[in-house]
């Protein structure tokens, strides 16, 4: 009797722990085409604004390299290419192979990197259409702004706009296919990597729809549990930092040294936080426009604060010189890392307008809607959008 009692028990344990994941072992092996040896493969996990390595490798004489992989939480995980190249891919119970170009060996060098192809499994099919959509999608917009920014006749502002317009359209039909893969993919456990591109209220039925199909194959799958806390956390970020709520505080020194500021400091006035950095081209565009917005309303109660996610301070400090800023100016820690974190945003520039109180009023404003808006918070009036003209 108690032999039975004992396998009866030894069962019971063994159901309960069939869910949770058994560690594997995969290879990810490949081919550099034209490697680049200064660096090395790496496999990196990111978690939001964190980043771990978690391997690496060297490339072999014969361009060749290989990683056993211990996977003991399956996932979205990064394979960078000496620097030069990277790929999304999920990290299970396939075994992968993922060649790459490598180096570019052009005259004149640029990072615009080929399409990288997985050989694997169906969760890995699900990665390829998802890195494929990303990678099209940034060409893309790489073929837009050459073509809108070389159009004679219209002046830096208008070209903006439509450029903005063409990316809206992009990213509206990124959406859709990421919906497409959610619907038609919901059986792999991959899919849990495209589901978070479909935040929104229009998009909660088709999540829920996905998480319930998974949940009902392996409810305690633990990709699942970390995905629904993720986007609990994400929610409640959210909810802090809708319009109306105070801005999160924090303390940066400003360029002497001498003390910290944070936008804590400006209540009392209307307060134009930008997020910026000396590598980025489009803040140091966004730059003119952001100088006219301080000649005009900064004697009428709008004070401006930059704060820079440079990693390098003297390249903070040349880019400043530069520009020749006359508003406040700080630098955040770690490259910003946890400020981003904070305030949750990933591009930049990054442009909030908070009212006298400190509370968000306008998110993500850019050129002419910053001063729309800096416009309607002085005078209390909202100012109309012109519809533009429909022709044949």
């Amino acid at each position: 009797m108690r032999k039975i009692l004992r396998l009866l028990l030894f069962a019971c344990m063994m159901v309960s722990t069939s869910s949770v994941f058994a560690q594997k072992t995969i290879t990810i092996k490949g081919k550099v085409k034209f490697p680049y040896n200064r660096f090395n493969m790496e496999i990196v996990e990111r978690q939001g604004f964190d980043k771990t390595i978690i391997d690496s490798c060297k490339v072999k004489d014969d361009g060749t390299y290989e990683f056993k992989m211990k996977v003991d939480k399956p996932g979205v995980y990064t394979l960078d290419c000496q620097k030069w190249q990277s790929v999304q891919f999920w990290a299970e119970d396939e075994d992968l192979e993922i060649n790459f170009r490598g180096e570019d060996t052009a005259k004149i060098k640029i990072k615009n990197p080929p399409y990288v192809y997985i050989k694997g499994g169906p969760n890995n099919e699900v990665m390829n259409l998802m890195n494929w959509d990303g990678y099209r999608g940034y060409q893309l917009m790489i073929g837009i702004s050459q073509g809108v920014y070389r159009i004679p006749g219209i002046d830096d502002q208008a070209k903006q706009e439509v450029s903005g317009k063409f990316y809206d359209m992009l990213g509206n039909e990124s959406r859709a296919r990421m919906r497409f893969l959610a619907e038609h993919y919901a059986d792999r456990n991959s899919v849990l990597a495209v589901l978070p591109s479909l935040r929104g209220e229009e998009n909660e039925e088709l999540v829920q729809q996905v998480l319930s199909r998974l949940e009902s194959k392996n409810p305690n799958y633990a990709p699942l549990l970390k995905y629904k806390a993720e986007m609990a956390e994400a929610k409640a970020q959210k909810e802090r930092l809708a319009e109306g709520k105070v801005a999160p505080e924090f303390s940066f020194p400003t360029p002497d040294g001498k003390k910290k500021l944070g936008p804590q400091d400006f209540k009392g006035k209307i307060l134009v936080l930008d997020f910026w950095a000396s590598w980025c081209g489009p803040c140091r565009a966004e730059i003119p426009h952001l100088k006219e917005a301080y000649k005009e309303y900064s004697n009428k109660g709008v004070a401006f604060f930059s704060v820079s996610i440079d990693k390098d301070d003297a390249a903070w400090r040349k880019a400043m010189k530069e520009e020749n800023m006359p508003w406040t100016q700080a630098q955040a820690p770690k490259a910003g890392k946890d400020v981003m974190k904070q305030y949750q945003f990933s591009g930049i520039p990054y442009i909030l307008v908070l009212d006298k109180e400190g509370k968000i009023v306008a998110k993500n404003l850019r050129g002419k809607a910053l001063t729309d808006k800096l416009e309607e918070l002085l005078s209390g009036k909202k100012k109309s959008v012109a519809m533009p003209a429909m022709g044949m």
